[in-house]
């Protein structure tokens, strides 16, 4: 019955991690709709813009009616019999189809004689050729006479001759409408684009293959909040207002995009205002959204000696931090960061003061996030640095310190303790965390899986693999911590507090902008354990 009990429990873990990969797969195919639909509505007005720059000028009127190809007389109908044009029209000239509007203004044709009939209003169309069909007394040739149109049989046997000598010339096409007005508006833009996630690329040859990246390729995730999207070829101390506009809206900062168009003339005057100039004409409120703008602006003055890392950090998307939340098992604060739009420049200079704002409070989380943070600086914050499943063909599989969340769960299946697995969602427990952090030992890890102390071989046999995984050095070192003066171990209720700082120095006091952050993960030492972790006061 144990067996039995023991083999329901682990086929339950595993329909469980299933139910949760299923989860993540519908989650990431939203995310790729919204982000096809959005491109999709980029590419519409991309295309408008060059429909409304690249619209040809309008004809004078008093040059559309001398040009007409309609016969005026019965020498024009001869003529055209014997392949003579009347007069000059845009196909015989080599221009293209001129559309005529009519209006009660215009002046009228002029009458010649008693040859010259009054017809329909004619309304040139454009075949595959780029050429005009022959329009005789405002009808098709090849099309059926319209009520209106007089019946005359003089010119019937003309007719028919003209249109045996140019069937090579004109294409067979559906009777013009009534209406002359052309098409205004929107539907002069979309009219001839197709219902298709890629636009109209009829006029794009499709030689190449279909590629990656390609130009018949969609743009998918590459479009996705994504800063590079609004990049142009010109520095950014050249971008105009509008430019900067833009580039707001991509950081989520919209509610500074009036303030910008009245205040910012150019990138240049962006770039030379301190903090404290930015901050009172652009009105930020948001603290996080303040700190991005500046760390997005000191990374376009140039390369910081001081902070190298500043420019790998802006690779990383919101998306991505997004991600990385459930990589490092913290899921659970999803919604803080994607309202405070937390980049990998933010993520890289986060302080202390930020996760209080974030309303991350317990020590192990701020632990986690720190061992995150530090691996991702190991990796020059490289996104696909991360093992997530098992590979044994990966060659960075043996390294503990990249695993996600997920993996460590795959290896507690793998060392028979498939039933404490779940245990560890929203807990923060990650490869990075195991390895450097010093404070995290078997017995934290046991109590994160919730292990009773009471069964003690289960937690000898955690304790053995757990030393196996980590290795002899590492084990040394965690237990060396512990002999250190005022070490405090980690552990599940332990909180994390921002000590108060002094207001009484013999120091200059330094403005709020200058004044130094102490980081999650400090620039020059990250390995360093803050002195900030104590146990909550009653």
């Amino acid at each position: 019955s144990e067996d039995l009990l023991q083999r329901e429990m682990l086929t339950r873990s595993g329909l469980e991690t299933q139910k949760l990969e299923l989860l993540a797969v519908v989650s990431e195919l939203k995310r790729h709709e919204t982000v096809l639909e959005k491109d999709n509505i980029e590419l519409r007005d991309r295309l408008a813009e060059e429909k409304r720059k690249n619209k040809p000028p309008l004809a004078p009127r008093n040059h559309l009616y001398p040009q007409s190809s309609t016969p005026n007389s019965m020498n024009d109908i001869q003529n055209m019999a014997r392949g003579l044009s009347p007069s000059p029209s845009p196909v015989s000239l080599g221009h293209g189809p001129r559309k005529l509007e009519f209006t009660d203004s215009s002046p009228s044709p002029q009458r010649i004689g008693g040859g010259q009939y009054r017809s329909l209003p004619r309304e040139h169309q454009q075949d595959p050729a780029g050429l005009r069909r022959a329009v005789v007394f405002g009808r098709p040739v090849d099309q059926p006479r319209c009520s209106s149109v007089p019946n005359l049989d003089t010119e019937t046997t003309v007719m028919n001759e003209l249109n045996e000598t140019d069937t090579e010339n004109y294409s067979k096409e559906p009777s013009p409408s009534m209406q002359t007005s052309a098409p205004k508006g929107i539907r002069k833009i979309f009219g001839k684009m197709k219902r298709s996630g890629s636009g109209n690329l009829d006029d794009i040859p499709s030689d190449e293959p279909f590629t990656r990246g390609g130009v018949r390729s969609t743009a998918g995730p590459r479009l996705c909040g994504n800063s590079q999207a609004i990049r142009n070829d010109k520095p950014f101390s050249e971008w105009s207002s509008e430019n900067i506009c833009e580039w707001l809206k991509e950081m989520g900062l919209d509610s500074s995009v009036p303030e910008a168009r009245r205040w910012v003339k150019s990138g240049q005057m962006l770039l030379t205002a301190t903090p404290h100039e930015i901050d009172k004409e652009l009105n930020v409120k948001s603290g996080l959204l303040r700190k991005k703008l500046h760390l997005a602006l000191e990374a376009e003055r140039g390369p910081n000696a001081a902070d190298p890392m500043l420019d790998c950090a802006g690779r990383l998307e919101p998306g991505w931090v997004l991600r990385w939340l459930d990589d490092i098992g913290l899921p659970q604060y999803k919604g803080s960061f994607m309202s405070a739009r937390l980049d990998g420049r933010v993520l890289h200079r986060l302080s202390l003061d930020d996760l209080q704002g974030l309303h991350i409070n317990l020590a192990l989380h701020v632990a986690s996030i720190k061992a995150g943070i530090h691996v991702l600086r190991k990796e020059k914050f490289d996104p696909h640095c991360l093992i997530r499943r098992s590979d044994p063909e990966n060659e960075t599989e043996d390294r503990v310190e990249l695993w996600t969340n997920h993996r460590v769960m795959e290896w507690l299946r793998v060392v028979d303790l498939a039933e404490y697995a779940p245990n560890l969602r929203g807990s923060g427990v990650h490869g990075g965390l195991m390895v450097h952090e010093d404070r995290f030992t078997e017995t934290l890890l046991a109590s994160v899986l919730s292990i009773p102390s009471e069964k003690t071989l289960l937690r000898r046999h955690l304790a053995t693999h757990f030393k196996e995984l980590l290795g002899a050095d590492i084990i040394q070192k965690k237990r060396e911590a512990e002999t250190t003066l005022g070490y405090i171990p980690l552990t599940l209720s332990l909180k994390a507090k921002v000590p108060k700082k002094s207001q009484f120095t013999l120091k200059r006091k330094k403005s709020k902008y200058e004044d130094e952050e102490e980081l999650v993960c400090p620039l020059n030492d990250s390995k360093s354990t803050p002195g900030v972790i104590r146990k909550e006061e009653d």
